[in-house]
């Protein structure tokens, strides 16, 4: 899937990625880079908001999941289950979350439960960067729900 592919895809169906002003710097099975302007996520100190932050961070790794079963032909839901998002400085400008993808052992057992059509669950990871450094992490559960499953939230 191209970068331009996947800010369409997310600016469409997560319209609150258009709303923010995400784009997508890469996009490939191994890693998705998103950033976000400060404008349209400032709070009243002049930074980012926190949710804008977390919405971003989770957006990377979702985007990350996406990216990897679509190619691979999953058709289903992809939904989150819970996260953890650490804040460990303000960003007071433009911002990028990073996803990478999951280690080959994790990953392998993810994509076989979803080839045998079960739900199948992964923890993912994210961070934020300002101005080239670490600006927060994001730690989430994903679940991939077969096509015509419900959410078992």
């Amino acid at each position: 899937m191209t970068e331009d592919a996947l800010r369409q895809y997310l600016h469409q169906h997560i319209p609150l990625s258009a709303a923010m002003g995400v784009e997508v710097l890469e996009a490939s099975p191994h890693r998705v880079r998103l950033a976000a302007p400060l404008a349209p996520n400032i709070n009243h100190r002049r930074t980012v908001f926190g949710g804008s932050a977390a919405a971003l961070a989770t957006l990377a790794a979702w985007a990350l999941l996406h990216v990897r079963l679509s190619a691979e032909g999953f058709d289903g839901r992809l939904v989150i289950r819970r996260s953890v998002m650490d804040f460990e400085q303000p960003i007071a400008g433009r911002f990028e979350a990073v996803a990478d993808a999951p280690d080959p052992h994790r990953w392998d057992r993810f994509r076989t439960a979803v080839t045998r059509r079960r739900p199948a669950r992964i923890e993912m990871r994210a961070t934020l960067r300002f101005e080239g450094a670490r600006a927060g992490a994001f730690t989430g559960e994903f679940v991939a729900l077969p096509a015509g499953e419900r959410d078992e939230r």
